[in-house]
């Protein structure tokens, strides 16, 4: 088992119960990965592309078997069930699921890069993560709290600004091993 971090967001339509199918469909049926953590509900801006709406993000920390192109195939499949369209790059969407990290995996294959490209730069990333899990790291970083303290620093524009959402909050599936 490989310990893997998903970043999830949505800002169409009902995002929380979106957020709350997409950890349901992920943590469920055959080859399903166990849930170790999942963060609090953060409200951003969105960062890049078109004008559009606030984002709920969180992250969910598994453990999971097989290799990272498996957990890539589960993730779009929970795009899919939330009806994710692909048309404009950064662009609004009912539901994103990207591999953070996958272990210790290095990997520039265009299809899944490891560690995701950006993840050292999006304050709405590593919050939730270190939050899930505050002695992460991120591959080819360091300690997750080390480059969110560089992000929030860098970031005097104000930019990526965070609402932790406490009124909102994740439940892992029954059944799931949540702790």
């Amino acid at each position: 088992m490989t310990r893997a971090v998903l970043a999830l967001g949505s800002n169409m339509g009902d995002r929380m119960a979106t957020l709350q199918g997409a950890v349901d469909h992920l943590l469920t049926g055959e080859g399903a990965p166990s849930p170790v953590a999942v963060s609090p509900v953060y409200e951003t801006a969105p960062v890049g592309g078109p004008e559009q709406g606030a984002y709920l993000n969180a992250v969910l920390v598994v453990e999971a078997g097989g290799e990272p192109i498996d957990l890539l195939r589960r993730g779009q499949a929970a795009e899919r069930a939330f009806d994710r369209v692909r048309e404009v790059r950064w662009g609004p969407r009912t539901l994103d699921v990207d591999i953070v990290a996958f272990g210790d995996v290095r990997d520039d294959d265009p299809e899944l890069i490891l560690p995701h490209p950006r993840a050292h730069l999006r304050a709405f990333v590593l919050r939730p993560w270190l939050d899930a899990d505050p002695e992460a790291d991120l591959p080819g970083h360091g300690p997750v709290a080390d480059v969110l303290a560089a992000v929030v620093a860098a970031d005097s524009a104000g930019e990526q600004e965070l609402n932790r959402r406490d009124d909102l909050r994740l439940r892992l599936p029954e059944g799931s091993g949540n702790r």
